[in-house]
């Protein structure tokens, strides 16, 4: 069976997913050789108020197909001024998606760990899962690691690693207009309350942290206007198919 992913911007849809198999097939993007000096000065420009953003290099999704509970698709390799300007800009191109892998860590308690994005970074202020922008470090031979680039972002961000966590097998695909989560849940052994603390003490020993704070999100009630539409989405599925289950359903 294939999925019809749709383009509209609002429509957010969640599909699970057993397997991803996703490619590295660079290509020249041509709304980046386009707007080449337009692109370059936008950064300058945000770099004067974050002079933290890093123009590395990065992974767009050009080509996607989903069927048969398989996510299949391609990146092109192109630099993070030009991925902000994309965005920023109202995503001018859209046969380019933004394509992430998120670790929704979750406590023993059921509460799912979110991050606050920190001032200085390019998503400051909202909250959502651990994660990151595929780069070339998730590059294997010809195909991308999106596991592998969850358990570096969690580390990098939380301190955890895949010996706190035990990852559950599948992903939660969350299509959102240009955006694409896939969402892993990962099973943590302790309570929310103590992971909380556990990672507001590794944020404390980073000069830098890319996080400014942990919420535990555990029902609707925790919701805030500040989380993507794709984490609540992702969050809502998790809770519905539980009552589904829970009612014999």
């Amino acid at each position: 069976m294939t999925a019809n992913l749709g383009t509209c911007a609002d429509e957010v849809r969640v599909v699970p997913v057993d397997r991803l198999e996703l490619a590295f097939e660079p290509r020249p993007w041509p709304f980046e050789r386009a707007r080449r000096a337009e692109i370059e000065a936008y950064f300058a420009e945000q770099r004067r108020t974050r002079p933290e953003l890093w123009n590395g290099r990065v992974l767009l999704l050009h080509r996607l197909a989903l069927a048969d509970r398989v996510f299949r698709g391609a990146y092109l390799e192109t630099d993070f001024a030009s991925l902000l300007a994309w965005r920023d800009w109202g995503f001018p191109d859209p046969t380019i998606r933004a394509c992430f892998g998120m670790a929704a860590v979750r406590a023993s308690d059921g509460g799912f760990v979110l991050g606050r994005m920190n001032v200085h970074t390019a998503n400051a202020g909202l909250i959502y899962f651990p994660c990151g922008t595929p780069d070339l470090h998730d590059v294997v031979g010809d195909t991308v690691d999106l596991g592998a680039s969850i358990l570096r972002e969690l580390a990098e961000e939380t301190g955890l690693t895949a010996n706190d966590v035990s990852v559950r097998p599948g992903w939660c695909t969350v299509i959102a207009g240009p955006r694409i989560a896939h969402i892993k849940t990962m099973q943590a052994a302790v309570p929310g309350q103590a992971l909380r603390a556990r990672i507001l003490s590794h944020l404390a020993r980073d000069p830098k942290p890319e996080l400014a704070d942990i919420y535990i999100v555990r029902s609707r009630a925790d919701f805030d206007p500040l989380m993507p539409p794709y984490v609540t989405a992702f969050l809502e599925h998790v809770w519905a198919h539980e009552q589904r289950v829970a009612a014999g359903r």
